[in-house]
């Protein structure tokens, strides 16, 4: 997969330096040429250039990119302008990190597709999630077991546990399933709730809206996500 990110800090060059290691390429943007420098051996491309300029920006090979990362954090100008930008450039998946609620609230607003706080979530975790498709969420244990929410795949869908037999095929662990539910308040509002339904039953048939909680080897993970 090709990523851009703005903002080589820690969290942005520690993200782009192990999407690099998984063998993607990735695009590292910062202004301050120095920083550049330091990490043109470490990415697969560093570029220094003024986020904010719409004409630098737009030359940026963004129609072929799959995820654009805003990693600028101490210029919370900057970090709005470029996402504004980005969205207006109608780039394919937006991601920006926020500096406080007020921040996130106008990203919101521009139309950022996620939003996240790098003080609470570690570059580890999010390249593993942007690495392998269709996860939600992932738990890594050590370097080489990770427990992971997924999307169930669509040649899935409609089949029993049992049937799929996970750990016979993909050599993984379907620890439960999380699934979404329509509940009524007592007025009689309708709302979707996600429901944990407890240890996984080999009876259990997947629907399109489930979410799988998986726990193996990460080459086996991606082995099943690319299916």
């Amino acid at each position: 997969m090709k990523y851009i990110i703005f903002g080589l800090g820690n969290f942005g060059a520690s993200l782009a330096q192990k999407l690099t290691e998984q063998g993607h390429e990735v695009i590292g943007i910062d202004s301050n040429m120095e920083i550049v420098d330091a990490y043109k051996e470490k990415i697969s491309y560093a570029i220094c250039m003024d986020a904010t300029d719409e004409l630098a920006v737009s030359g940026l090979p963004l129609k072929d990119t799959d995820i654009v990362f805003v990693a600028i954090g101490e210029d919370q100008g900057a970090n709005i302008i470029t996402n504004a930008l980005l969205k207006n450039l109608q780039v394919k998946r937006v991601i920006s990190r926020a500096i406080n609620p007020l921040h996130e609230k106008i990203l919101q607003a521009i139309g950022v597709d996620e939003i996240i706080n790098p003080e609470e979530e570690t570059s580890e975790r999010w390249a593993k999630k942007l690495s392998l498709s269709n996860v939600i969420d992932s738990y890594e244990l050590n370097k080489d077991f990770s427990i992971i929410e997924a999307k169930v795949p669509s040649d899935c869908i409609g089949k029993t546990l049992l049937e799929l037999d996970f750990r016979k095929k993909f050599n993984l662990l379907v620890l439960t399933i999380i699934k979404k539910v329509e509940v009524k308040s007592i007025i009689g509002k309708a709302r979707i709730e996600t429901r944990i339904r407890g240890v996984a039953s080999a009876n259990e048939r997947l629907e399109a809206e489930d979410i799988l909680v998986l726990f193996g080897l990460n080459k086996d993970l991606r082995l099943f996500l690319k299916q």
